[in-house]
């Protein structure tokens, strides 16, 4: 057997970013007494941060308190594949449900692919932002209906400015895999160090006033008659709530059947520019069109940073498995030397995981708790890189009681399509995700999976959820 590449510590993201002084920071130490406070923001993933930015924005003399129970950016945040994009893969869904305030949704978070590049220049700080556009290729047979089904999409939905056909010869100018086919680039996509945009975020908080207290994770939350946010060492209470927990929502009753956490995984190789330089690879994301798809990105010192889709390992609750899973990394090594057959004698230099909120309609859902006074955005579906820049707007506004061009989107109220409930959804769930996966992995072979195999796969479709093939 393979050895497996090291558990980084969270993520190498975070280990490199850490290295860097000036996104260290200073200490933000635990909360050790009660406190008060305007908005009380729980999380400090993208979600949370950037509502926090913004609600200072709107209102600079805001009191906002921020409470992470790891450090900023510990959790997906610090964890993806630093692929920056928007709705565009939902535009259908969106205009098809909601009309023209569908294509308002796509408009505006569409702009969040430059305005966080524009923000990092603003702040001065540097978050590896790469406006390049990303590569979606087929790697079989069965891929290339879905390239051309994503072009066709494009065209009835007036987004071939967006989506440009590619032909293998002009995948291989970009990208020389040996699993490489046909394929897509999309034009208006960029990229970041993840991590790094999350420490920079921590940073801005800072100077502008956000109180933040790490390593303090909320044991009870009550939002009736008044906010209140308590710790092992002290209690928030505040007028107002965001929640921008993200999968660890599985384990609030509000939310148990709204969103599913799933496992997603990452390996990263030690530096090979000059292999890469002979595979024509000069950066820009790429992905693949399985159901449980390969994500993957070149970092600035020639590394490859190779991402999958995983299963979901623990109901209603967030464990170590989301952190490092050997069954998912030792797959993802498999594939990794399939896709660069030229690295093969690279060394893998860690790997690491993290959850993911899955939401039944792909895309997430912002609300407001019984009592007016907590709002929450949730089910970023693995996509929330771009998106929740958008979200802070929207979570900014609603705490705030505005209504503008964010709050009145269709993603606020949107009723998100619920999950079955137990003891029948975890079983069915499971067998689903696995014949997935089996389903992908057949494909990547050239075989074609039997006929129960496909219908078990596409059956989330056949319920109404936009999820699997």
């Amino acid at each position: 057997m393979t050895a497996l590449p090291r558990a980084a510590d969270r993520s190498w993201w975070l280990e490199e970013a850490l290295a860097d002084p000036a996104l260290r920071g200073e200490d933000t130490p635990p909360l050790g007494r009660d406190v008060h406070a305007d908005v009380v923001v729980i999380g400090g993933g993208y979600t949370g941060m950037w509502t926090a930015y913004f609600l200072k924005e709107r209102e600079p003399g805001l009191d906002v308190v921020l409470l992470e129970q790891d450090i900023c950016g510990g959790g997906p945040s610090g964890r993806n594949g630093g692929f920056l994009n928007a709705y565009y893969d939902d535009a259908g869904f969106l205009i098809s449900r909601f009309g023209d305030e569908g294509r308002r949704t796509v408009e505006i978070a569409a702009r969040s692919i430059d305005g966080i590049g524009e923000w990092a220049e603003r702040h001065g700080v540097d978050i590896g932002y790469e406006r390049a556009g990303d590569l979606g290729i087929s790697t079989s047979p069965r891929q290339d209906a879905d390239v051309e089904e994503t072009l066709r999409d494009a065209r009835r939905l007036d987004l071939d400015d967006v989506y440009r056909p590619l032909s293998p010869e002009r995948v291989r100018e970009r990208f020389d895999s040996p699993v490489a086919r046909g394929g897509v680039e999309i034009r208006h996509a960029a990229g970041v160090q993840p991590a790094r945009l999350a420490r920079a975020l921590r940073l801005v908080l800072l100077q502008r006033g956000v109180r933040i207290f790490e390593g303090t994770p909320v044991s009870r939350f009550s939002a009736r008659p008044r906010v209140i946010a308590e710790t092992s060492g002290g209690r928030v209470t505040a007028r107002r709530a965001v929640l921008g927990i993200n999968a660890w929502a599985v384990a609030w009753r509000a939310f148990r059947r709204r969103v599913m956490a799933r496992g997603t995984y990452v390996v990263v190789t030690a530096p090979a520019p000059d292999a890469l330089a002979t595979m024509n690879w000069r950066g820009g994301g790429v992905y693949d069109f399985r159901t449980s798809l390969h994500y993957l990105r070149r970092t600035p010192d020639g590394r490859v940073a190779f991402g999958g889709a995983g299963l979901r390992v623990a109901p209603q609750r967030i464990d170590g498995r989301y952190r490092y899973d050997e069954r998912s990394v030792a797959g993802l090594v498999e594939d990794l030397r399939r896709w660069f057959p030229t690295l093969a004698d690279v060394a893998l230099e860690a790997a690491w995981g993290g959850p993911v909120d899955v939401s039944g309609y792909h895309v997430p859902f912002y609300g407001t708790l019984p009592g007016g006074s907590a709002h929450y955005g949730l089910g970023f579906t693995g996509n929330g890189v771009g998106p929740c820049h958008l979200g802070g707007r929207i979570l900014s506004g609603l705490a705030l009681g505005v209504e503008d061009e964010t709050t009145t989107l269709p993603l606020v109220g949107l009723d998100a399509k619920r999950f079955p409930r137990e003891p029948f959804f975890t079983p069915g769930e499971r067998l689903i995700s696995h014949a997935i996966l089996r389903k992908d992995a057949l494909e990547d072979e050239g075989r074609t999976p039997s006929a129960p195999l496909r219908l078990l796969a596409g059956l989330p479709r056949k319920l109404g959820y936009h999820l699997g093939p």
